[in-house]
């Protein structure tokens, strides 16, 4: 019943009581029956009483105690009822509001707070497959065959060569290449063959994975499947795996040009410069499809339980943690910056040279000569490019900075353990980080020990290609160990606004079951 309604109820209550009855009518209006109990001791003189009253009087004594006793009555009576349904509004009101924001329907136009699950299936999914085609983008670059394909056809490219006219006609295009020329000029069409379907299925798992995420993002974000922050990253993939198409064929074309290879001792090969790049743009498309998709399952996973997820994520926002945050933020960038230096590496042929370790040639370091090398320098004296030039296109002293980039991130992934093994100590280190960065130090070792026997038996295939991939898995362990540390705002705010959204449901039920039925 609404307020307005109990007060009506009152007023008509109250007025119509014998309270507000003029006073010629209470004369004429007979007198209410008065129901005395009879017992032994009044039964005998219950005649001479009520002979002794007076009527008219005893109309109007009773007429006005009636009056008076239903007035307080009706009173009492309304005031109890207008507090029950007050009180019951209100309930009602607060358990309508707290079910609604936890479980109302979310609009077609309106994206949920947190992503389904099967978007993380489906992202690490993606994020395995751009990890597959970096390992034979690796080898595709070991083979030389990344040269061989000298056209770009994104969509009737995906079809090879399907008989001898077919394959005559890339053989000839290859023919005209520089690669060609000046190093495989006996090379047979057989031989072509291997390399081409090197390169071929490279493209085509780019494809692949273009395609492949794509459409399910599409989907995923027009049936409202994400958050609206996780269709914006989604959008972003989608936008650097089509740049990474645009700079993989960006890198080809740089090595079918004639200009790039004068000068004795000059070979064919793509420029380091757009190689990194390429390298690099694979790196960053990975890395965003793994942490969105760990960000997912994490969320899913700590927000069955928001109480404990609220107490997890403030035990991570302490400060005696906060050193321990950039110290991983700080090791991935560093994993990161090495492989990138392993990419000019493998875009010089760096690897073929000073095939010791850890000398290079009699001493640590080539002589300063060799490293600051003017020949390198396309200024004129006195050089103003010497230094960075000699960095970046110098093979000595690109390799030097790999070996340096690499020992410097195995001691700092070491000193890392320490610190955490300190924290450990101090019981403020979560068991997932303790493992995550012990993880990290078994990586680091491992890429430590690949890189030394790449070197040492001359960059062979299998060893070179497992470097590469290790040093993907290096930057996962990175993210991952970064996952369990970082602490991400936005799943703290669902969290405790679920938690509010509990204590306002458990106060509604206490004070439903406090109300008087």
């Amino acid at each position: 019943m609404a307020p307005n309604t109990v007060a009506g109820a009152i007023r008509t209550r109250i007025l119509s009581s014998s309270a507000f009855v003029c006073r010629q009518c209470q004369r004429t209006r007979p007198a209410p029956t008065i129901r005395i109990p009879l017992t032994a001791a009044n039964f005998s003189t219950s005649r001479t009483t009520c002979s002794k009253l007076k009527p008219a009087g005893a109309q109007n004594i009773f007429t006005l105690r009636n009056a008076r006793s239903t007035f307080v009555t009706s009173i009492s009576t309304a005031k109890s009822a207008f507090r029950r349904l007050a009180t019951a509004a209100s309930v009602e009101a607060e358990t309508a509001t707290a079910k609604s924001v936890s479980t109302a329907p979310i609009k077609k136009s309106s994206f949920p707070e947190t992503s389904e699950r099967i978007v993380a299936f489906w992202l690490l999914g993606s994020a395995g497959l751009v990890f597959a085609i970096v390992v034979i983008g690796g080898l595709t670059r070991l083979t030389e065959s990344g040269l061989s394909i000298t056209e770009w056809k994104p969509v009737t490219g995906s079809i090879p060569p399907l008989n001898a006219a077919d394959w005559e006609a890339e053989f000839s295009k290859y023919r005209d290449s520089p690669e060609y020329r000046i190093l495989n000029p006996n090379m047979t069409i057989e031989e072509y063959k291997f390399i081409y379907y090197m390169e071929w299925t490279h493209r085509l798992l780019g494809r692949v994975i273009g395609v492949g995420f794509v459409l399910p993002a599409i989907y995923f974000v027009a049936r409202r499947k994400v958050s609206a922050s996780m269709a914006w990253k989604l959008g972003a993939i989608a936008l650097g795996i089509g740049f990474q198409g645009f700079i993989g064929w960006w890198m080809v074309k740089s090595g079918l040009q004639d200009d790039l290879f004068q000068g004795p001792g000059a070979r064919p090969r793509v420029s380091q410069y757009r190689l990194t790049a390429h390298l690099g743009a694979a790196f960053a498309v990975y890395s965003a499809m793994l942490y969105s998709a760990v960000s997912i399952l994490r969320e899913n996973r700590l927000l069955k339980d928001p109480k404990q997820a609220v107490e997890l994520l403030k035990k991570r926002s302490i400060g005696a943690l906060l050193p321990l945050r950039i110290f991983v933020g700080f090791v991935t960038v560093l994993v990161f910056t090495t492989a990138m230096s392993g990419a000019l590496v493998a875009g010089l042929d760096a690897g073929l040279i000073y095939n010791e370790f850890p000398f290079m040639g009699v001493h640590f370091t080539p002589p300063k000569e060799e490293l600051w090398d003017p020949f390198y320098s396309h200024q004129p004296p006195p050089h103003d490019d010497l230094i960075w030039r000699n960095m970046l296109e110098n093979p000595s002293t690109v390799q030097l900075d790999h070996r340096i980039l690499a020992m410097t991130t195995f001691v700092t992934i070491l000193t890392l353990w320490g610190y955490g093994r300190r924290l450990n100590k101090k019981q403020v280190l979560t068991p997932d980080a303790r493992k995550g960065i012990l993880g990290l130090v078994h990586l680091v070792s491992l890429q430590v020990v690949l890189g030394i026997t790449t070197l040492w038996y001359l960059v062979p295939y299998s060893l070179a290609s497992l470097h590469q991939a290790n040093s993907l898995t290096l930057l996962t362990a990175c993210l991952v160990l970064g996952s369990r540390v970082w602490v991400p705002r936005t799943l703290m705010k669902i969290a405790e606004k679920r938690v509010a959204m509990m204590g306002q449901g458990s106060k509604a039920a206490k004070k439903a079951a406090d109300i008087p039925r």
